[in-house]
């Protein structure tokens, strides 16, 4: 792969990406792309290069609550 798609920011969410689809291929999903090579994770690279796997950033981390702590002596 030479370079990333445009909605990924970098190669490890690529590979986050790529492994969370390949697994579902190998639990039965159908792949969405017809290869030669039948490996699961050459699959879902594929599928995550050509924008067909559906994504998110999730919601966004919660503000950490401000912690109040008194001064033990």
């Amino acid at each position: 792969m030479d370079h990333l798609p445009q909605r990924i920011d970098s190669t490890f969410r690529f590979i986050l990406i790529a492994s969370k689809r390949a697994e579902q291929l190998v639990r039965g999903a159908s792949p969405r792309v017809e290869m030669p090579s039948n490996k699961p994770s050459r699959i879902a690279m594929r599928e995550v290069t050509e924008n067909l796997v559906d994504w998110d950033y999730g919601p966004a981390p919660a503000p950490a609550a401000a912690e109040t702590s008194e001064p033990t002596e």
